[in-house]
């Protein structure tokens, strides 16, 4: 664990590594407000937001990073286009920058990038080479004083069940191998049982000194993503979260009303209804 981790005993992750990821079908389409679909919409929210960092790619990074050099950031240092289906071919996400490459960023536009990430998809046939990819980047955070977070995804051929309560839980036990200070898992579903939060309080365990955040999924109604979200921290007893889509779908004033109702339950351990009068009150 680095030292900058230690100071995060909850985290709320605002992820938006999906222009590579997703490509445009989150940001442009019926529904969707024409705003989102600029990149600067993404950086706007995250600036004027309350989140514990940003999470993009390097190259996002670089591009808007110098206009929002107030935002602390996670850099994404892997992605993959979801344009190849898992039938055709197992899921193979290759490192794109290094972590020196980051910290030249980071000194070059003097920035404030205080982590870096990468997506392990376990199971799949090429796991063996993301996994020595996410134990390199580890590595090399802990000797730069950088926060590590694994996106841990089981995905493959191998894989029927990517939600799986024991997988995800598997999958969190990895990241603590590996050394990593967060992991960002999928919430498992409900089975054996077991609610999807009584899964990830296995999976929490599983961890270790890991801390677990769990991704925030596709868009659905504010008090909905909230309560999922409540759930997974005092049930599920996660560190956090990595949300993405349940921000950005949203014009700005809301996006930011968004990102301050996560907060109130993550970082400041507010109930779901005082979380979500924030929302409310941007609507009104």
């Amino acid at each position: 664990m680095t030292k900058l981790s230690s100071v995060f005993d909850r985290f709320m992750l605002y992820a938006c590594d999906q222009k590579i990821e997703h490509l445009n079908k989150n940001f442009y389409g019926p529904q969707i407000p024409t705003e989102i679909n600029d990149p600067a919409h993404l950086f706007k929210i995250a600036a004027s937001g309350r989140i514990s960092a940003m999470a993009t790619q390097l190259g996002m990074i670089e591009k808007y990073g110098p206009h929002f050099s107030s935002v602390p950031y996670v850099a994404k240092l892997n992605s993959k286009t979801n344009i190849v289906p898992t039938a055709q071919r197992d899921p193979f996400s290759r490192q794109l920058w290094s972590v020196e490459q980051a910290l030249q960023a980071k000194k070059r536009h003097k920035l404030s990038i205080i982590g870096v990430g990468i997506t392990v998809y376990l199971g799949s046939e090429y796991e063996d080479q993301m996994l020595e990819q996410a134990a390199n980047m580890v590595y090399q955070a802990q000797l730069n004083d950088l926060i590590s977070i694994l996106w841990m995804y089981p995905r493959g051929q191998a894989v029927t069940n990517d939600r799986d309560g024991m997988l995800i839980a598997g999958a969190a036990g990895v990241a603590c191998a590996l050394g990593a200070d967060f992991a960002k898992v999928n919430p498992p579903h409900e089975s054996e049982g077991k609610s999807s939060a009584e899964w990830l309080a296995v999976a929490s365990q599983a961890a270790g000194t890991t801390k677990l955040i769990c991704s925030g999924g596709v868009n659905i109604p504010p008090r909905d993503f909230l309560q999922s979200l409540y759930e997974q921290i005092h049930i599920g007893h996660t560190s956090g979260n990595a949300t993405g889509r349940n921000i950005f779908a949203y014009p700005l004033t809301q996006a930011i009303a968004m990102t301050q109702a996560i907060a109130a339950i993550t970082l400041d351990g507010a109930s779901i209804e005082d979380a979500i009068k924030l929302v409310e009150k941007k609507k009104a």
